[in-house]
């Protein structure tokens, strides 16, 4: 089984994280509007409780018309209750209404500021820097729902609980103050009673459930955890089924699921154990809880000082009273999921600053290059550890020059391309780079975004930008034309495409896109010498004021190079750039 990991956050760093989680909605334009729908939710609350303040006397009245037989009594009383039960209705339901649309733009706010500062250049970077934060499109769709839809039931209820109390509070004092019980034989009275007898029930109903339950929120945590690793590695199957398929994978794929369900299966199991005991402990006493105010009630009514009537309203008062006191047991199993929503958000959120904080102090400066030339000087690249991987980079690239990157495998051609895009911050140095626009990264296999084919060729510009024309005259040029007809084709083009069809998508992209300047990561991997130069003919004669710096090039294409750059190992374990 996984390790289990526990909250961190405690006392005050948890009430700093559930406030900066709050104050990005409650601070933005979309304030007023939200300040004006909790208004309103506060004022239903308010108003649901009064009406359940109403509902008790009602009742109160309905008995006593029934136990003096008193028919008009009868009558009246319950003819107004039930035009206060269908007001408590009507504002219960509006109130629920108004709640879920607070809810929803909240969401919705929350979701759009986390997907835009991890949907950035940094997000690789991000990546890198804290691999063990699992899962954050899980904490984007799943935890801001989660945080959102408890942060207002938690926050409503616990304000409705304390008018309840004040409210039904005074009503249950005032019905149990000339109440007498029995002591050593004498009638004692104690004002209050029944208020008093609630505020202890419910004391020892909190520290139980504190003692029960506590265990509940790192379960959560690792609940949430393990499920998504769980559907993460049920995805990933699903996205790369003809890979297994292919070198008959299945049985490690199914022990892997079998695995993460494990976790699965046994940190479940801790929650439902730890919820019976939870249950257990709270369900007794509030089942001895209830028979409380009749047990109280009853020397006093058999001795002619209540009603049933005024029974029947003091057992209601008291319900309504303890269930206020109650809160935090009631509550307890949404407050632990919540502390792992905060937690889980609050990592994230961290983790984005990390990130954020390392590009704003990056040792590799990355700036517009005022003549529009690339210039690395004096860079080194290190791993998000520290751990060397190139140093002493010093070159320069000029407009039109065609570069041809070479060097053993894993002596850090790729990352020096991450550098020059402007996402991978580790190290030192600086770089001057072209205008971001006019640059064009082609990678061996090119991302491809959900939608249809036409708008794979147009990424990352908008679906549309060249004609259908424009785009089959390319493919006809790649030998692509069979694609021509399924430009308004919506699948999975990841899993449709062979990979040739992909490298030769992902070169559709440069011609169409026509960029000042294309870096190729081993873009032509896996293609034939023959064609990898009738590729690279094409591409030159179709943009030939373009600047090319291509990594990966077969020996048979070199010579279409101006410029050669070699990555050699260096004694300290990194690799330097040597010109040709």
């Amino acid at each position: 089984m996984s390790p289990a990991l526990k909250p961190n956050l405690r006392g005050a760093a948890l009430l700093r994280a559930i406030w900066r989680l709050g104050r990005s909605y409650w601070t933005s334009r979309e304030a007023r509007i939200g300040a004006l729908l909790l208004f309103v939710t506060i004022v239903l609350e308010f108003l649901t409780v009064y009406a359940n303040l109403l509902i008790a006397d009602y009742q109160r009245q309905v008995v006593e018309g029934l136990e003096h037989r008193q028919t008009s009594d009868f009558i009246q009383a319950g003819a107004l209750y039930i035009v206060v039960l269908l007001g408590f209705v009507a504002a219960s339901t509006l109130r629920i209404y108004v709640r879920q649309v607070l809810e929803i733009r909240w969401r919705r706010d929350l979701t759009s500021q986390f997907v835009g500062r991890w949907i950035s250049p940094r997000a690789f970077a991000q990546s890198q820097l804290h691999q063990d934060l699992d899962n954050p499109d899980q904490r984007i769709s799943e935890d801001i729902r989660d945080f959102v839809a408890s942060a207002l039931g938690l926050s409503l209820s616990l304000l409705s609980a304390l008018a309840t109390l004040v409210s039904f509070g005074g009503v249950l004092w005032t019905l149990s103050s000339a109440w007498k019980i029995p002591v050593d034989g004498q009638m004692i009275q104690l004002p209050g009673l029944l208020f008093w007898v609630a505020v202890a029930a419910a004391f020892v109903s909190i520290v139980a459930a504190h003692l029960m339950g506590r265990r509940l929120v790192p379960i959560n945590f690792d609940r949430f955890r393990f499920e998504a690793n769980f559907r993460y590695g049920l995805v990933r199957y699903r996205d790369h089924v003809k890979e297994v398929g292919l070198n008959r994978g299945e049985l490690v794929e199914r022990r892997g699921a079998d695995g993460r369900f494990h976790d699965v299966y046994d940190v479940f199991l801790r929650l439902v154990r730890a919820e019976r005991d939870l249950t257990l402990v709270t369900g007794s006493i509030g089942q001895l809880n209830g028979l409380l105010p009749l047990l109280l009630a009853a020397p006093a009514y058999f001795g002619g000082m209540l009603t049933l009537g005024m029974i029947v309203q003091a057992r209601t008062a008291y319900d309504q009273v303890s269930g206020a006191l109650l809160w935090f047991v009631n509550a307890y199993r949404e407050i632990a999921r919540w502390r792992a929503n905060v937690e889980r958000l609050d990592a994230f959120e961290v983790a984005i600053d990390d990130t954020a904080r390392v590009f704003e102090g990056a040792g590799v400066c990355v700036v517009p290059a005022a003549d529009g030339v690339l210039r690395l000087e004096n860079v080194r690249l290190e791993a998000p550890i520290g751990q060397p991987i190139l140093s002493g980079i010093n070159a320069t690239v000029r407009a039109g020059e065609r570069v041809a990157l070479v060097g053993a495998v894993g002596k850090g051609k790729s990352t020096l391309l991450r550098a020059i895009a402007g996402i991978w911050p580790f190290g030192s140095g600086r770089i001057e780079q072209p205008i971001d626009g006019a640059m064009l990264f082609v990678p061996q296999l090119p991302y491809l975004p959900i939608g249809t084919l036409r708008a794979a060729f147009c990424y990352p510009r908008e679906e549309g930008c060249f004609s259908d024309e424009r785009i089959r005259e390319v493919l006809a040029e790649l030998d692509l034309s069979h694609l021509g007809a399924r430009l308004d084709e919506c699948t999975a083009w990841d899993d449709a495409l062979s990979g040739l069809e992909k490298q030769l998508l992902a070169l559709a992209r440069a011609l169409l896109h026509e960029p000042r300047w294309i870096f190729m990561d081993d873009a032509m991997s896996g293609i034939d010498a023959e064609t990898e130069r009738r590729l690279y003919e094409i591409l030159f004669a179709r943009l030939p004021d373009s600047t090319l710096v291509a990594l990966g090039t077969g020996a048979g294409v070199l010579d279409l190079f101006s410029t050669r750059w070699t990555l050699r190992p260096v004694g300290d374990g990194t690799a330097t750039l040597q010109a040709a």
